[in-house]
């Protein structure tokens, strides 16, 4: 330990006699700027006001590990070492310009902020976000030293514990993948060479767009200006970047699977603009085509785009030009009756859920216009909670009174009641969790399971995973929510996977 100490000390004299030119001035600010968390959180509220659920994910992630490491180091780590600040004899005075700190110098508190934080965004964000985001950490770490505030190993010891910090938020809050994983695709579709389904200019495309979706047309209060929807902004990248390419557009009206046919017949690449149900309602034309499917972004959420990792239409278009396809698995729902043929199959790329799911659903689909996605997502809750009943199922041939159940288009990694991300798009399984319920449901811990997304607290709470699935309805029909949309199916129903059926362009990150 000695010799570590005089080791500490001799590095801390070689930072401390260092001229840095240019840097004299912008380290004391910066270090300056980084106090109490100044800094980190002012960086994650122009994260989470830039949009985009990866950034927000990551400014909440980074944020969450300042929580857990400020305290562990101020309250438990300095009271416990005790270690005096350096002398600072050999520190210009120019680099000190404000009073330094009286605390105990071990570990260094700014060092774990920035580590904990840099590092819970880079378990989110995109490397051109992290990258500028751990180099600014990396700047208030050695700040640290340059300005004589503590001893490098006050500074590494901080660095360690702010990096442990974010990476103990994954116990809690699994870190989303950029994309899901899923099989690269033959050098052939359709007969076809993949080099021959893209161009240039998007000849041979037909995009079709719906407009309403992602917000749609919707006039500004107390304004004459329109704001644009997502769709409209997809819109006009596909224009810019692919002139060739055929655009149809449709609104509430129109028959959607006529006019997804109808385009997918004369397509070499089918693509869709829209949202979660306008891709699902895509995927069936694709499928019945026979042609590869390029989702582009346009909806409010857009999960199975997520999923593949286009959060917009450019990263959409880049990944046509470049080629990239994949296959991924398709998930139905059919009536018992419909055991030959695809005709009667309802797909789901995402989620297929009833019961207390779909109240869920339909009250915040009514309210987060309006109020926002997650305060709507609180106000279903409590209200669908507070009213809704167990149906009574017969699920693979045991009699259970369900007050929920959720179906997955292949295992997702979160536990929620909405789970949204997925490791891979083609591991050919259902993700089934049902919570079956006797004559009373506890609300109150009902509640704080969807909100807090631990459904596995909820006493009757069952997940497990499934090639196909059996279920029936003795009072009748069910009302199904597919990728967001809600259908009435018959009482009698089955649940299986065509594996790998449908082709769709994607990003490096997903192929593998």
């Amino acid at each position: 330990m000695r010799r570590l100490g005089r080791l500490d000390r001799w590095a801390f004299d070689g930072v401390a006699a260092a001229y840095l030119p240019g840097l004299e001035y912008v380290l004391p600010r910066l270090s300056r700027f980084a106090d109490n968390g100044v800094l980190w959180f002012t960086s994650a509220g122009m994260m989470g006001l830039a949009g985009g659920a990866r950034l927000r994910r990551a400014a909440l992630r980074g944020s969450i590990a300042i929580a857990v490491a400020s305290p562990a180091v101020n309250l438990v780590g300095k009271q416990a070492f005790r270690r005096r600040r350096p002398v600072v004899d050999l520190v210009p005075p120019i680099r000190i310009r404000w009073k330094l700190p009286t605390s105990h110098a071990f570990p260094s508190g700014h060092s774990a902020s920035a580590a904990a934080f840099a590092a819970g965004v880079a378990m989110e964000a995109p490397r051109p976000v992290a990258a500028p985001v751990v180099a600014t950490a990396a700047a208030v770490a050695f700040s640290r030293v340059y300005t004589g505030a503590h001893y490098p190993g006050d500074v590494l010891a901080g660095v360690g514990i702010g990096v442990l910090a974010a990476l103990g938020t994954r116990t809690v809050w699994p870190a989303h993948p950029p994309a899901a994983k899923v099989t690269p695709a033959e050098d052939t579709v359709t007969g076809r060479d993949l080099g021959e389904l893209v161009t240039e200019d998007g000849r041979g495309v037909v995009a079709v767009v719906n407009r309403a979706a992602g917000g749609g047309d919707t006039a500004v209060r107390g304004a004459a200006a329109i704001v644009p929807s997502r769709a409209d902004y997809a819109l006009e990248v596909l224009r810019r970047e692919l002139p060739a390419a055929e655009v149809v557009t449709f609104t509430a009206g129109d028959d959607l699977d006529k006019v997804f046919g109808e385009a997918a017949g004369r397509a070499s690449v089918l693509a869709a603009v829209g949202g979660d149900g306008t891709v699902n309602t895509a995927a069936r034309a694709a499928l019945q085509h026979d042609v590869p499917l390029l989702v582009v972004p346009g909806g409010t959420f857009d999960h199975f785009a997520r999923a593949l990792g286009l959060a917009s239409a450019t990263e959409a278009v880049s990944a046509y030009r470049g080629g990239r396809l994949g296959r991924v698995d398709v998930s139905y729902i059919a009536p018992e009756a419909a055991r030959r043929g695809r005709e009667e199959e309802h797909i789901f790329l995402n989620t297929a859920g009833f019961g207390a799911y779909t109240e869920l659903l339909e009250i915040r689909e009514r309210l987060e216009r309006r109020i926002g996605k997650w305060p709507a997502l609180a106000v279903a809750a409590v209200r669908t909670l507070r009213h809704s009943e167990p149906v009574n199922l017969v699920v693979d041939g045991r009699e259970r009174r369900v007050w929920l159940a959720f179906v997955g288009n292949c295992r997702y990694g979160a536990r929620g009641a909405t789970p949204n991300w997925r490791a891979r798009l083609d591991d050919g399984w259902l993700d089934v969790r049902t919570v079956s319920t006797g004559r009373r449901i506890p609300r109150i811990r009902a509640v704080a399971a969807v909100l807090a997304g631990h459904l596995h607290i909820i006493p009757g709470y069952r997940a497990w995973k499934a090639t196909g699935l059996e279920m029936a309805s003795p009072a009748g029909g069910l009302v199904i929510a597919r990728d967001g949309e809600l259908t009435s199916l018959p009482g009698r129903l089955r649940f299986g996977k065509h594996a790998g059926a449908l082709t769709v362009f994607c990003p490096d990150a997903a192929l593998g």
